[in-house]
């Protein structure tokens, strides 16, 4: 089974099985057609993190493909630009939005080097055949979905770059994703890419090289000297994918295998460590009592997020106090107590929307891969003749020096991607994950609660409606009725109503429950769930 937010994606993982292939043939495959169907989402100029787990060869692990920082930046370059910071914590906003769009925006391309490295290890099928796909693509073109339009339309709140700037930032975005009026391409519309085309044949034929040391490599050098962007070819030569072992948790008599900081998953398990402590059936389902318990569960997570988590090359992280349940029993007798956390925020202004997306993969042979991967904010720029956007990761460092997620060179920012596989046993239970900036990991959460501990399968699990608190207030669906929010009003708590029915993650995963696999693709975005 393939689950992903793109109908084609899912179909190129499906074809790659059914001519043979693993799981990781599958996600690679349907990697590189995200990559041209939802090219402000991801790109092989992206960033990502991919678990990874193989029964038969004993393998588990994380390949984590985090954007560097290039090696130009420094950590007091912005320090005097800072207006505000996103009220959810993803980003901030800079005078001239240096951060959010154009050159400078722009960290180290990861994913194709990534992409190549997972496929070379685990893979089956030969490289130009996982490529194929895309190709074909790119070339025969592809149908604007509403979820891409939705996203192409948005307008950005508060100084942030709105979406179609984005797309017409370069001669390339206006001529690819605009109309001549230039506004975004709409529903149905279809777009073509041979630029694109031409870019990953050339990768199917010489391998992700091409791209950080050869003929590709000196088209982006050249671009980015041009316009004084900060990525050179040395950054781009020694960029590498970094191998892990998961991060470990247990939920309920389930083991947790999630990604190692800079990534989410120490958000995840320090939430399910909390969240344990509670009888969360016995206070029933988005229920007021329930909200309050998670939500502040979740605050806490956030807290410690802003104040503990970087990219431990550069930043001592408390990992091992963070996941551990002594710790979290603390944490959940505050809950208990009525205690309500505190998170700090900058001239807070709405959070920005998110450019992410997954895969969730298992094969016949119990296989799985969970992979969420990302432009982070795209940055606008598609150097000409090359076809991809890249992404735009600088805008969430912090520009203030001496944070967690302080800039500096080398440096990866952190994410709240957590590509998941929880287990029972040995055995694969749930491979999950979703896009949705710093709602990743609270939509991934919400999921995982409601399989287990209320029991619905996972395309219940992924539609269900959700909340967030990633500051003092909490975000609730527009489905979760208001005489359940004005109980929490009524106790003092800040409610804020989405306008939108599905949001807060776009969860997209896999139950294998009784010898089944249930697949489920969140309805907020355009994705199917196909098995083979």
């Amino acid at each position: 089974m393939v689950v992903a937010p793109q109908p084609e994606a899912a179909e190129a993982g499906i074809e790659a099985m059914r001519a043979g292939g693993n799981a990781v043939d599958a996600a690679i495959a349907a990697a590189f057609v995200q990559t041209v169907v939802d090219p402000l989402m991801c790109g092989i100029s992206g960033f990502g993190s991919a678990g990874i787990y193989m029964p038969g060869r004993n393998t588990h692990e994380y390949i984590d493909f985090h954007a560097p920082a290039p090696a130009a930046a420094r950590p007091d370059m912005w320090a005097h630009l800072v207006e505000g910071e996103a009220r959810d914590g993803f980003g901030f906003v800079l005078k001239g939005r240096v951060n959010d769009i154009g050159y400078q925006s722009v960290c180290v391309p990861a994913a194709l080097r990534a992409f190549e490295e997972i496929h070379r290890r685990f893979g089956t099928l030969p490289w130009k055949e996982i490529c194929g796909p895309a190709i074909e693509w790119a070339r025969n073109g592809w149908l604007v979905r509403p979820a891409v339009e939705r996203f192409w339309l948005d307008e950005g709140e508060m100084g942030r770059t709105p979406n179609p700037q984005r797309l017409r930032f370069s001669q390339a975005g206006r001529r690819l994703y605009c109309r001549r009026d230039g506004s975004p391409r709409r529903v149905g519309e279809v777009i073509t890419n041979p630029d694109y085309a031409a870019t990953l044949a050339l990768i199917a034929a010489k391998g992700a090289a091409v791209f950080y040391e050869g003929a590709i490599a000196d088209l982006i050098a050249e671009d980015f000297a041009r316009n004084e962007g900060l990525l050179s070819p040395d950054d781009l030569a020694s960029y590498r994918p970094k191998c892990a072992l998961p991060l470990m948790g247990t939920y309920r008599d389930h083991r947790v295998a999630t990604n190692q900081p800079p990534g989410g998953g120490v958000m995840l398990i320090e939430m399910l460590n909390i969240l344990e402590e509670f009888d969360l059936a016995g206070l029933g389902h988005n229920t007021p009592g329930y909200i309050r318990v998670v939500a502040e569960a979740m605050k806490r997570a956030t807290i410690d997020k802003d104040r503990f988590v970087g990219d431990p090359a550069f930043t001592a992280v408390p990992l091992e106090r963070l996941v551990s349940t002594t710790y979290a029993e603390g944490l959940a007798g505050e809950i208990r107590r009525g205690e309500r956390a505190e998170v700090p925020r900058l001239n807070a202004a709405p959070p920005p929307a998110s450019e992410t997306t997954q895969l969730s993969v298992v094969d016949r042979d119990g296989n799985c891969v969970s992979m969420t991967h990302s432009l982070g904010m795209p940055s606008g720029v598609i150097t000409e003749g090359l076809g991809f956007m890249y992404n735009g990761c600088m805008g969430v460092f912090d520009p203030r020096p001496g944070r967690a997620g302080s800039i500096a060179p080398g440096k990866a920012r952190f994410t709240a991607m957590c590509p998941t596989i929880v287990l029972k046993g040995n055995m694969p239970f749930i491979v999950i994950g979703a896009p949705g900036g710093t709602q990743i990991v609270m939509g991934v959460l919400q999921a995982i609660l409601n399989i287990i501990d209320f029991g619905m399968s996972m395309p219940e699990a992924v539609a269900a409606p959700r909340f967030s608190a990633t500051s003092n207030a909490i975000d609730v669906s527009n489905r979760i009725p208001r005489f359940v929010t004005s109980v929490l009003e009524t106790d003092g708590y800040r409610v804020l109503r989405n306008p939108h029915s599905y949001t807060f993650g776009y969860v997209h995963g896999i139950c294998c429950r009784g010898g089944t696999l249930e697949g489920g693709a969140d309805p907020g975005r355009d994705g199917v769930a196909l098995s083979a």
